[in-house]
């Protein structure tokens, strides 16, 4: 598989700071190599000779010798258990929209290795976001909406798409090494599918080294739930990298969104991490546990030849959002070519309470039209004040990114790796 793209994103180095320096992607353990494709376009698949459509009731397993082809909606149901062996290519239809759905109670089994993931794409010969649905996978751990169960419907059906229930640490199963490419296809009148939606998933679940590439809704939608997720890659998504509502409770670590100034949706307000409690306040029970999402080592960058001029264009918006009641703490990460980096919801009062549950720790801002700021507000002071305090070791940089990243713009070889010395990136979490 070629490869094109590394990236360290983590450990801010600077010299007020004690930590030590990490090792990181590069060197001892990169977690990118092998497994990862940032030119999904120009990969060559094979034929289908299989065919996966209606229900999966009994416990199945998809084999790498063969090639699947997912045709319309397709639901693991009676609790089967999905297994899907190391290097299995799975093609999305593009005429009947083929989507996953993993119902409550049922799970899948994607474990791939760094040298044979599991690939989910398009069969269109010239791909392109949105040609498929994607995999929805359901459980019953908690959502904060009243009753505590919602359904996921688009054009799903209602009854066999409910989520949300009592039990924290339950386990919709592994997806581990998996490649999830030209997702998210549009319904009409009810929105488009994400690459991977996980609506009320318990925290036993496995979820790391999944990328998502040119999805056309959010790359990753966490509605609800408890998870744990690591090594996550969301590449040029047209929405939202990763979207979180509900009152999902998700340490995320380790992970990157790159996005793009021309192909992600900037007058929908998509972003890199948008975190919220709820898409309908009177839909919300405010009894139950508000969105939490505690992350570390998060790379957001913006891929452009001329950041400032893109800016200036309007072509960029923010790449954190924030909105009313959610919380997030967020460390050793990077926020590069954004306007502004972080954007809090008009809603949220600028107060003791609300400062302590949005955290920015030994974070790396670059290259951004302004920092952290209120929504149409533009005087930030007391925001810059409080984030700009030394304790939180946070900095502030306006370093090109032809400066900040090694070989960004090289056609032959773009390298997303951090300069040494400004940022380097940790294989683990602490």
């Amino acid at each position: 598989m070629k490869k094109f793209t590394q990236i360290i994103c983590v450990l801010l180095t600077v010299a007020s700071m004690s930590a030590q320096q990490e090792k990181g992607i590069m060197g001892y353990n990169n977690w990118l190599n092998n497994w990862t494709e940032f030119k999904p376009n120009k990969v060559e698949y094979g034929e289908a000779n299989q065919i996966l459509a209606g229900n999966i009731s009994t416990n199945t397993k998809l084999l790498k010798r063969n090639v699947y082809v997912l045709q319309g909606n397709v639901y693991v149901t009676n609790n089967a258990v999905l297994t899907i062996e190391p290097g299995t290519l799975i093609i999305g239809d593009f005429e009947t929209k083929g989507t996953l759905v993993v119902t409550k109670g049922a799970s899948i089994v994607a474990d791939g290795l760094e040298t044979d993931p599991i690939v989910f794409t398009s069969n269109r010969s010239q791909k392109k976001a949105g040609d498929w649905g994607g995999i929805v996978i359901l459980g019953d751990a908690p959502i904060n909406k009243f009753g505590n169960v919602a359904s996921y419907n688009l054009d799903l059906d209602p009854t066999r798409t409910t989520y949300g229930g009592d039990n924290v640490a339950g386990s919709s199963g592994v997806l581990r090494f998996v490649r999830i490419e030209f997702a998210g296809k549009k319904v009409k009148g009810a929105g488009s599918f994400n690459g991977l939606t996980l609506a009320g998933v318990g925290n036993k679940t496995i979820l790391e080294n999944i990328m998502v590439s040119y999805s056309a809704g959010d790359s990753f939608g966490f509605f609800g739930g408890d998870l744990n997720a690591t090594k996550l890659v969301s590449y040029k998504s047209i929405n939202d990298d990763y979207k979180f509502t509900q009152g999902v409770q998700c340490r995320l670590h380790n992970s990157l969104a790159v996005r793009s100034s021309y192909l992600s949706s900037n007058k929908d307000g998509s972003r890199c991490l948008e975190v919220a409690s709820y898409e309908k306040k009177s839909e919300t029970d405010f009894t139950k546990k508000q969105t939490l999402v505690v992350a570390s080592n998060i790379t957001m960058l913006n891929d452009s030849e001329n950041i400032n001029a893109d800016i200036q264009s309007g072509l960029v918006k923010e790449a954190v959002y924030i909105a009313e009641n959610a919380s997030l703490e967020i460390k050793r990460s990077v926020i590069s070519g954004f306007n502004p980096a972080v954007l809090l919801d008009s809603k949220t009062e600028i107060n003791d309470a609300n400062l302590k549950k949005i955290k920015f720790e030994e974070m790396y801002f670059n290259l951004c039209k302004g920092n952290i700021f209120t929504e149409f507000n533009s005087n930030n002071e007391d925001l810059e004040s409080w984030y700009g305090n030394s304790v939180f070791f946070n900095v502030y940089s306006q370093s090109d990114n032809k400066e900040t990243f090694i070989d960004i713009f090289n056609p032959k070889k773009p390298d997303f790796r951090l300069q040494l010395g400004k940022i380097t990136a940790s294989s683990g979490n602490r």
